[in-house]
């Protein structure tokens, strides 16, 4: 019996991308939990456009571009280019929750790579270290490198995990029905692709997020009384 390494990247991809994945993300809600409580997000109409506008001027504008290179320089060996776009994504968390998730996601993910012999170090020759503390995208883009995971598909599962999660705590905390969901995935999945097609077409200088309200969501987070979620 033959393996298609098509099929073993694919498969990859969706262990990569799994809410089983043991990192502990469904322990965040990216300041979601905020805007419910703020009253800013309050039934499926207004989370699908919340979460469009975070899609078209977070996502599409800071991690999955900066995805995109990470992949290229892990794939090229480049570890002062590795360094240099972690220290761009830590640099655009504006909260102390959201520096603290991508942080902590990393830690998670790095801890998970290693007990499977994933890490660079684990495999002689497959690139440089990972960066002291590294964030949880860069991790992500040095596991769908070593899963053979292209690049195009590597930014779509990342955009569909963020998408599930988001989700998943609309239906714990706003609360959503799965049903609703659902038909929130069917808006959403033509703008994932959407995001990611922009993406892959933007030059450095046009990126950086824009989220006010996202950043003023999570920095109220903090102190909010009673919560589920730690961002």
């Amino acid at each position: 019996m033959s393996t298609d390494p098509d099929d073993l990247a694919l498969l990859g991809l969706l262990q990569l991308v799994s809410p089983a994945l043991p990192i502990g993300a469904f322990a965040f809600s990216q300041g979601l939990e905020s805007a419910f409580e703020l009253g800013w997000v309050t039934d499926e109409a207004s989370l699908g456009d919340w979460l469009e506008g975070v899609l078209a001027d977070g996502l599409t504008r800071c991690e999955l571009p900066a995805l995109a290179r990470l992949h290229a320089a892990w794939s090229e060996g480049d570890g002062a280019a590795v360094g240099e776009w972690d220290a761009w994504l830590a640099a655009n968390r504006e909260t102390a929750e959201l520096a603290a998730e991508d942080a902590r996601l990393g830690a998670a993910l790095a801890r998970l790579l290693e007990s499977l012999a994933l890490l660079p170090r684990d495999l002689p020759g497959d690139g440089p270290a990972v960066p002291a503390g590294a964030g949880y995208v860069t991790l992500f883009a040095w596991a769908a490198r070593v899963r053979g995971i292209p690049v195009r598909q590597a930014l779509l599962g990342f955009a569909w995990a963020w998408l599930e999660n988001q989700l998943a705590v609309a239906c714990k905390a706003l609360p959503l029905g799965h049903t609703a969901a659902q038909r929130l995935v069917e808006r959403l999945r033509p703008a994932l692709v959407a995001a990611v097609d922009e993406a892959l077409t933007l030059d450095d200088d046009a990126l950086g997020p824009a989220l006010p309200g996202l950043a003023l969501a999570s920095a109220l987070h903090e102190t909010q009384y009673s919560r589920l979620f730690r961002s």
